[in-house]
């Protein structure tokens, strides 16, 4: 499986950021991927410092298209923190492992 992390700071994101990211991904963000093609899996982070997007994709092309798409039409998410990623970073993934309290669902 192939993951990509894109990450953005909220160092200097106006005040109710992190509130609007949550609404965003409620609201809009997990409609937009579920059952997207050759998406196995997103999951979203927030932290405090900053905020990203945690994906599993099923093969490399489908990685390599969406890091593309994303190169090239700026994220709502830019927007909502007033500024790009700092972060956009592809990674194998080697295992997972499901706890008796998962898997992950909506």
């Amino acid at each position: 499986m192939h993951g990509l992390t894109v990450r953005w700071s909220l160092a200097g994101a106006p005040d109710g950021t992190a509130q609007a990211l949550r609404d965003y991904v409620r609201d809009t963000s997990v409609a937009r991927f579920t059952g997207r093609e050759s998406l196995v899996q997103k999951t979203w982070q927030l932290d405090g410092d900053s905020f990203a997007g945690v994906y599993v994709w099923a093969s490399a092309p489908a990685r390599a298209q969406f890091v593309e798409q994303l190169r090239a039409t700026p994220s709502p998410v830019d927007e909502l923190v007033g500024s790009g990623p700092v972060e956009v970073r592809e990674w194998e993934l080697v295992g997972v492992a499901v706890g008796a309290e998962g898997p992950l669902a909506p």
